[in-house]
């Protein structure tokens, strides 16, 4: 199977470029500086549909923040797994995950409910 295949498993299908038996086949990396945040195998592949703010907002909109939907995430289960990771302060029982050197995120969030942290894929490289 090459990489641009996809496998399917418990009925989702998931792009095995990335994951490998269900977690993540290599490091994930901050996109910016290139810090690494969690090792291999650390994150579960997950699919859920969630609104995270975009990286990079657009200044000249009247401080609205803008989202978008983001489906694909490592689930990490706990905090302490993340080699460097940055917590923001709490929105509607979320903090958000960036990048504990250069603050570049949101790269996923942390959920105060489930205690359950959430990286997404396309805002993350991996290595």
């Amino acid at each position: 199977m090459s990489d641009s295949e996809s496998a399917e498993k418990n009925g989702i299908t998931v792009s095995n470029e990335y994951v490998e038996n269900g977690t993540n086949k290599s490091i994930v990396k901050c996109k910016f500086c290139g810090s690494k945040m969690l090792d291999k195998k650390s994150g579960k592949f997950v699919k859920q549909e969630k609104d995270l703010p975009l990286m990079q907002q657009d200044t000249r909109k009247d401080a609205e923040v803008q989202n978008e939907k983001v489906n694909e995430f490592y689930h990490v289960e706990n905090m302490y797994t993340f080699e460097n990771i940055g917590f923001t302060h709490t929105v509607d029982n979320y903090k958000y995950l960036s990048c504990a050197d250069c603050d570049a995120g949101p790269v996923g969030y942390y959920d105060l409910n489930t205690k359950q942290s959430f990286v997404a894929l396309s805002r993350i490289n991996h290595a």
